[in-house]
């Protein structure tokens, strides 16, 4: 599977070396496990500075175990999972590369799968903070009144500043009916808030569309899953049937997903033939990825809006419109990640996703660690969100006065209103 969002990748082969030896000393346990990464170290099969560091390694895990303050907090499978979580950010690929525990990896693979129970928000973390990017519209969270931008202080109070993306999802998930309460803080807000969100079954449909003022369709991707492109070509066929005369797609927020997805929602949008992007291995050697077939919107008039949590295919499906000449970017710079992932299993059933590749732009430009920029830059105001197509095709002609900037922006690039 190739998954899209960034930087140089190392030897995979290495990386898959020093997960194993890491992991076969901490099943070892305590002084024992110290001692097989000593016997293992006398045969490492890395490179001497690697190998020394692991020797480093073992050491400060030794004196952690003999000496730390709190025993309790010995955790091997958690100090395993921080150990190779900080190997792998030390790469660069922020946000991309990473390391599922087998429980986060089940996770993930229902996820793809387009159903699952929890609270239904996308969430992140940030400069170790966690927060609500979006919640999915009709979910628990919305329904709770959970806010895009809400930083999450506590779950089920206990204090998360620091936490993994995986263990947040894992603690924001649960069955259906069961309650989760965060303590959320926001810019608007002096003071926290708590707010308390029955779980339920989630259903992510990852295109939504509706008709908005001067029969400008609005199509939504929320990310690029096994089914997106044969979305995307009906709602495009449902947009023409209702007398579309422009198109806005929407991919704010968007964090990436299957490339083939990507290649065949492009391929609705210019001839067959166009190069989408050309894959880049460590190596430098490339190749392009093409479009097929014959699009059903090759001929209206298009605009993409994009923002900071725009990633993966969402801004290289952005940049390439663009570099066929067929879309006006609108909105904010993307996040800059483009590398195809590779999954690793583990034998525990945890997932080593490892960037061995990155995507360029059709016309050769690099996005990862840099992003793409809009045509027409516009930031939103502090408190406004997204609008999805639903949302404002309900406000009919006066989204045009609406909090959404950039939906707005869009709109008069497309029907040339002052």
């Amino acid at each position: 599977m190739n998954d899209l969002p960034s930087r140089p990748a190392v030897r995979s082969v290495a990386l898959r070396q020093v997960v194993i030896v890491v992991l076969v000393a901490v099943l070892a346990g305590g002084a024992g496990g110290f001692a097989l990464a000593r016997a293992t170290a006398a045969t490492c099969p890395l490179n001497a500075a690697a190998c020394a560091a692991l020797a480093d390694f073992w050491e400060s895990w030794r004196l952690a175990e003999r000496h730390f303050v709190d025993p309790t907090a010995l955790d091997p499978a958690r100090m395993t999972e921080g150990a190779i979580n900080g190997m792998l950010a030390s790469l660069g690929d922020s946000g991309h590369t990473a390391y599922l525990s087998p429980a986060a990896a089940a996770l993930d693979r229902e996820q793809t799968s387009g159903r699952f129970e929890g609270i239904g928000a996308y969430v992140d973390v940030r400069d170790e903070q966690p927060l609500i990017v979006e919640p999915l519209e009709g979910s628990p969270a919305e329904r709770a009144g959970l806010r895009a931008g809400d930083r999450i202080l506590t779950i089920d109070g206990v204090a998360v500043r620091g936490i993994t993306i995986d263990d947040l999802r894992t603690r924001l998930r649960g069955p259906a009916g069961s309650d989760v309460v965060l303590t959320v803080s926001r810019d608007s807000e002096a003071l926290p808030r708590e707010i308390t969100v029955t779980r339920g079954e989630i259903r992510l449909d990852s295109v939504t569309w509706a008709m908005l003022p001067d029969l400008v369709a609005h199509v939504r991707i929320t990310r690029f899953a096994e089914q997106t492109g044969a979305d995307v070509r009906a709602a495009l066929v449902a947009a023409r049937a209702a007398g579309a005369r422009a198109l806005i797609v929407d991919v704010r927020n968007n964090p990436g997903g299957l490339v083939s997805q990507l290649v065949a929602v492009a391929g609705e949008f210019v001839p067959a033939g166009t190069t989408v992007m050309i894959e880049q291995d460590r190596d430098g050697a490339s190749r392009p990825y093409r479009t097929t077939g014959a699009g059903e919107a090759r001929d209206l008039p298009l605009a993409i809006l994009i923002n900071r949590n725009s990633a993966s295919a969402a801004e290289i499906l952005a940049a390439a419109l663009r570099d066929a000449g067929r879309a006006t970017l609108v909105g904010e710079a993307t996040f800059g990640t483009a590398t195809v992932l590779q999954p690793f299993t583990l034998a525990s059933g945890a997932q080593l996703r490892l960037a061995i590749a990155q995507w360029l732009t059709p016309g050769g430009a690099v996005v990862r660690s840099r992003g793409v920029a809009p045509d027409v830059q516009v930031v939103l105001a502090a408190g406004a969100t997204p609008l999805s197509p639903a949302r404002a095709a309900q406000l009919g002609a006066t989204v045009w006065q609406g909090d959404d900037g950039q939906l707005v922006a869009a709109l008069r690039v497309l029907t040339a209103r002052p």
